[in-house]
């Protein structure tokens, strides 16, 4: 039987456990976070053993696709390998596809240490608006909005397809940001992205349009915060273990 625990950390969730060994379990993800047979997640998040770091995580979306890095997972998946003692001391340095986060875990507040943002493209112009396409682990289109609610789906879709990036709009209201993102694999509006609010932050900072510490606000509206600090990128806010569960579908050997 497998147990799992699900995660939400500001309105992404998580399907989440370890075990040890790598194998594909893209099959597994799209059963699992299908949100009527299923569990229900964004996304599905599995720790392996790493000789050099506390572990190695294995990323995939809910409709089976991989991923090289999550914002929020990052949060939820340091907290849950805290109380699994797979990290210790508060502390947990693990192994993405894109490469080594640290997060620090007190109480249910998380803080990622963020992968090292790169600029790729800040001359993309699409339905009238100006585009930079910034990569924080993963490829995001970023663009500085008049209203938070000029979200129109349809151009996120189209974005996404054509640039095969993650679509953000972001909202400055004097010191505070709020963002919304598009976001691949799940192919919708979720109500947060970790690595597209960076980016969000990223654009705005470099226009220097925002202070170095600054409170940010998803769709789900939780506050988050991000901060530039000597080159540095750190992303916090709270996760929620929202349960444990025992899987009693029948699923085959080979997919766990």
């Amino acid at each position: 039987m497998l147990q799992v625990t699900k995660y939400n950390a500001s309105g992404n969730d998580f399907v989440i456990f370890h075990d040890s060994k790598k194998k594909d379990r893209s099959k597994l993800a799209k059963i699992l976070c299908d949100r009527h047979e299923g569990v229900g997640a964004d996304g599905m998040v599995v720790l392996t053993p790493h000789k050099d770091y506390d572990f190695e995580w294995e990323f995939y979306n809910s409709d089976g696709s991989t991923a090289l890095m999550c914002g929020n997972a990052t949060r939820a998946v340091a907290h849950y390998a805290i109380e699994h003692g797979i990290s210790i001391n508060g502390k947990a340095e693990f192994l993405t596809g894109a490469g080594v986060i640290s997060a620090t875990v007190n109480g249910v507040y998380v803080v990622t240490d963020m992968l090292e943002p790169k600029i790729i493209n800040r001359e993309i112009v699409e339905f009238d608006k100006k585009w930079w396409l910034i990569d924080t682990g993963v490829p995001h289109l970023v663009t500085q909005a008049e209203k938070i609610e000029d979200f129109f789906i349809d151009e996120m879709r189209e974005l996404r397809r054509k640039y095969d990036a993650n679509v953000n709009i972001y909202y400055l209201d004097d010191d505070n940001m709020k963002v919304r993102t598009y976001e691949r694999g799940v192919e919708d509006e979720t109500l947060a992205c970790g690595t597209g609010i960076m980016a969000s932050f990223v654009k705005a900072h470099s226009e220097g349009k925002i202070k170095d510490v600054t409170a940010v606000y998803p769709k789900s509206g939780e506050e988050l915060y991000v901060e530039y600090d000597e080159g540095k990128y750190k992303f916090g806010g709270k996760v929620s273990k929202v349960f444990v569960a025992d899987i009693t579908r029948d699923i085959p050997n080979n997919l766990l």
